[in-house]
């Protein structure tokens, strides 16, 4: 494996892993420190940054933009990803009174406008949908793609959080190049419900957010949290590798070639991840991972 990965065969390269700056906010860096990061990621490979236009109660893309403001050549080395259609309530948005999705066109072009002057940047490699809006329409999203296109706002786009069925009514009408889910030891729904399997079948790469659970692998004291923990720790000591690169090899195991996004400010938490396209998990250590999720052995 490699941490770089064609997300398509006719897609642009995107990193197998992904570094997601949803907590950006929270590292405590400032914007000399937030650029450091970012070259950091990029000796190990990584050059695929995801944002959200809402991350950080609506400051996470401008900080990130920010931090590329000092060294702008970088933005031909990286490759954005952003995401709309969720409003939050906000001092930054003062005219929203409810939290509610927004998929309309009007929506859309004023989010990716506003994602375009926050990150100083001409252009989003990719854009996607946050979450299904119960209104949306997939005709006007797919106008409305097609419109950024041509634009030349948008190079790629995608869903997030979409069912099989949800994912395929707008690939249908418009060429999407993944569907970012929640995918971990702890949440494997994807891997049942036909989510993988879909996209596997129109060879499209997941992007799995939260693989480490949201650090519940480190800390939960539930049963199952415990009973895989201890078979990820024999996984790994006898690999000799990080517990957490386990985690993000057996993900990336899977057929549908999951892209991985990582959550922390830690460089070594990245470089944990990126270790995982390094090596792989035999049938017998991956199975023995899913016996501990499921509690049993396969029928």
């Amino acid at each position: 494996m490699s941490p770089r990965s064609q997300l398509t065969l006719k897609g642009p390269d995107f990193s197998r892993v992904i570094a997601g700056l949803w907590r950006i906010g929270d590292w405590n860096m400032n914007a000399q420190q937030r650029l450091g990061f970012t070259e950091q990621c990029l000796e190990l490979g990584v050059t695929s940054f995801d944002q959200a236009d809402i991350y950080g109660n609506y400051q996470a893309e401008a900080m990130f933009g920010e931090a590329l403001a000092l060294k702008p050549s970088l933005r031909s080395q990286i490759e954005i990803i952003s995401k709309c259609g969720i409003k939050l309530i906000s001092e930054h948005r003062p005219e929203h009174s409810l939290k509610y999705y927004d998929t309309c066109a009007d929506h859309i072009l004023t989010s990716v406008d506003t994602s375009l002057k926050n990150m100083r940047t001409d252009y989003l490699d990719l854009l996607l949908i946050h979450r299904p809006d119960p209104l949306m329409r997939f005709d006007e999203i797919a106008h409305t793609f097609s419109v950024l296109k041509q634009a030349g706002k948008v190079r790629r786009f995608g869903v997030s959080n979409f069912s099989r069925h949800q994912f395929e009514c707008l690939h249908h009408r418009f060429p999407l190049v993944t569907n970012q889910v929640e995918f971990s030891p702890m949440h494997t729904a994807p891997m049942f419900d036909e989510t993988f399997d879909g996209l596997q079948n129109v060879g499209v790469a997941p992007m799995i957010w939260s693989p480490l659970a949201g650090g519940q692998l480190f800390t939960s004291k539930d049963e199952k949290a415990l009973r895989i923990k201890a078979v990820i720790n024999n996984i790994a000591d006898d690999l000799r590798v990080p517990f957490a690169s386990v985690v993000y090899a057996w993900i990336m195991h899977l057929p549908s070639q999951p892209l991985v996004l990582t959550g922390s400010g830690r460089i070594e938490a990245v470089a944990d991840a990126v270790k995982a396209t390094t090596f792989t998990l035999s049938k017998i250590q991956w199975f023995s991972i899913l016996a501990a999720i499921t509690g049993h052995e396969v029928a």
